[in-house]
């Protein structure tokens, strides 16, 4: 399969298990807290696998940056976080840091 589809999904895991964890309530709410967990380990063994044919710091940043962003952006939409042109700015920063990091 190729490496870079599995750190897409795996970063968008990221985003669903960092997610996940304001559900889980500091792991007190099952469904949500095995949901997390699982989460998580998926997410991790995705990016282990990507990592056989990308470099560890490339695809460890791309990972993170994916899972920066979608949180970033479901936290506003779920949980009413607010909306800044400073935090928009990052976002773009993130997002142009990504592409850069794929495109090296």
């Amino acid at each position: 399969m190729n490496p870079w589809f599995l750190v897409i999904i795996a970063g968008l895991m990221e985003t669903g298990w960092a997610v996940g964890l304001k559900y889980s309530a500091g792991f007190t709410r099952l469904v949500p807290s095995v949901a997390t967990v699982g989460g998580a380990i998926a997410s991790f063994y995705l990016l282990s696998r990507a990592m056989n044919a990308i470099p560890v710091g490339t695809a460890y940043a791309v990972w993170v940056g994916i899972g920066a962003v979608g949180t970033a952006i479901l936290a506003v939409i779920l949980f009413n976080e607010p909306v800044s042109v400073l935090r928009v700015m990052g976002i773009l920063l993130i997002i142009t840091g990504i592409i850069a990091l794929k495109l090296a």
